[in-house]
């Protein structure tokens, strides 16, 4: 528990406390915009090739999207590429679907590829809160998927995954046992959030996301999953830490950082107790993987840093992957507060795109 609980909130000013509370409502919100929306308009093309254009929180859910997809029989057929950048891959033709997310609407670099992809394909739909990309979309004649304005687009995670997720069902992209099980697991994980918003959001010793920013506070986060089943969220954990907190935040993926970062955990000597290691763990890892996080845990333990060790009893992938995402949205919130810092706005972010527009 912290004494000066009460104090923390004056720093929330934009109200992200609320948006993280109602986040499993905003599942519910996305899986209904998902049911009524527009889908690509060429069907006669098996839909197992997309191509997601977008940037930073508007494209996280792509990126969960392929990640999710992979692990599971039934839907890594699916051959799904994210796309950061102004151009899309040359290989990109009428075979593909494409989908250009940018929450704003007025993502350089998503407006760019969608430019690109439009002259190579006509499976487009575009997922944005309106702006420019909803312009081009209707001008252009492609399905438009209006998602509700307001939020920071790192904190729309809620829609920008499972309307991606339920739209591949609804276009038959995924077998329809795995489909019915998806709902279901779908269900499943927003009543474990709900139930999870609960013990976030208060001052008490069970709240672990507080537990876990007061451990954080005053260090750096050095995050490390798996390179498969958790990337995503590690990714997201990171990305949360960096802007909602404004804090130093690092991570890599094992087994790769066993074969080369590892060994940097030497020098300097003089900066080594700065960092905190968190590691995001599954119950279905490779064996291998799981022997290789005991040696790490063991090796950064005999340094005498202090070493987080996370993971979701949930009995179904999905719901373990957004209860990890869930927890460490809430670390970043509080560690946010703890530092001091509103979480919501981003002014070095902003800067950068005010020195670009010149």
């Amino acid at each position: 528990m912290i004494e000066n609980f009460d104090d923390l909130r004056k720093y929330d000013t934009s109200k992200m406390f609320q948006v993280l509370l109602d986040f499993p409502e905003q599942i519910k919100e996305a899986i209904e915009i998902a049911h009524n929306c527009h889908t690509f308009k060429n069907t006669d093309i098996l839909p197992t090739k997309f191509l997601i254009l977008g940037m930073g929180g508007s494209t996280i859910g792509g990126d969960l999207l392929r990640s999710f997809c992979r692990e599971v029989p039934g839907a890594n057929h699916l051959q799904i590429i994210i796309n950061r950048s102004y151009e899309i891959p040359a290989f990109i033709d009428e075979s593909w679907f494409v989908i250009a997310s940018s929450y704003s609407g007025g993502t350089e670099e998503t407006i760019s590829a969608y430019n690109f992809a439009k002259c190579r394909t006509k499976n487009i739909i575009a997922i944005t809160s309106g702006g420019q990309l909803e312009e081009l979309a209707r001008q252009d004649g492609f399905p438009v998927i209006n998602i509700p304005s307001g939020f920071m687009p790192r904190c729309a995670l809620g829609y920008s995954f499972f309307i991606l997720l339920l739209l591949l069902i609804r276009i038959n992209a995924i077998d329809s046992n795995l489909a019915k099980s998806i709902l279901n697991n779908t269900e499943r994980t927003i009543e474990l959030l709900i139930n999870k918003s609960k013990i976030y959001s208060e001052n008490t010793g069970n709240n672990l996301s507080l537990l876990i920013a007061n451990k954080i506070k005053g260090k750096i986060p050095v995050i490390y999953s798996s390179e498969n089943i958790l990337d995503v969220v590690n990714l997201r954990w990171r990305g949360q830490i960096q802007e909602n907190s404004k804090n130093l935040a690092f991570g890599g993926f094992l087994p790769e950082m066993n074969h080369n970062e590892i060994n940097s955990w030497i020098e300097p000597s003089s900066l080594i107790h700065h960092f905190v290691f968190i590691l995001l763990r599954d119950k279905e890892e490779n064996q291998q993987i799981s022997k290789r996080f005991e040696a790490i845990k063991q090796i950064f333990s005999e340094m005498g840093n202090e070493v987080i060790e996370l993971q979701s009893d949930a009995d179904n992938l999905l719901a373990r992957i957004f209860d990890l995402i869930y927890l460490g949205d809430w670390v970043s919130y509080w560690l946010a507060l703890l530092n001091g810092q509103d979480p919501t706005p981003i002014p070095l972010i902003s800067k950068m795109k005010e020195i670009l527009s010149k």
